[in-house]
């Protein structure tokens, strides 16, 4: 069964970090590009990060860069989004996809395959 799982969500203040993990199972990263998304309640889901199939290349919302890092551990089958200086407006659902594409698209209706989300709140 084709499965991708977020981990690591959490209450945080203002200022604070967490790591987001997604874990595949079923299937293998290594052929796949993967985003982040996420969806505050009341907003679309947006585009948050991705990197390419073989971690050569990432891309970031502008709200997020330098703040936010993606990177891949293919061995273990798991995508990280290393979150810092979180804000307020960070609070959201956050989702990761995969592509099999070698870039990774943008628009997150062209992704492939779909975790359930983890929730990020960032609150004092």
């Amino acid at each position: 069964q084709v499965q991708l799982v977020e981990s690591g969500g959490g209450l945080v203040q203002p200022g604070g970090s967490l790591r987001l993990s997604c874990a595949a199972s079923g299937f293998t990263l290594d052929y796949y590009a993967i985003g982040w998304f996420r969806q505050a309640p009341g907003k679309e889901r947006e585009f948050v990060a991705k990197i390419r199939r073989d971690g050569g290349s990432t891309s970031y919302a502008d709200s997020v860069k330098g703040r936010f890092t993606i990177s891949r551990d293919n061995a273990k089958n798991t995508v990280y989004l290393q979150m810092n200086n979180l804000k307020l407006e960070d609070t959201a659902v956050y989702y990761c996809a995969a592509d099999s594409s070698f870039w990774g698209p943008l628009n997150p209706n062209e992704y492939d395959y779909w975790g359930q989300g983890t929730q990020v709140t960032v609150s004092s």
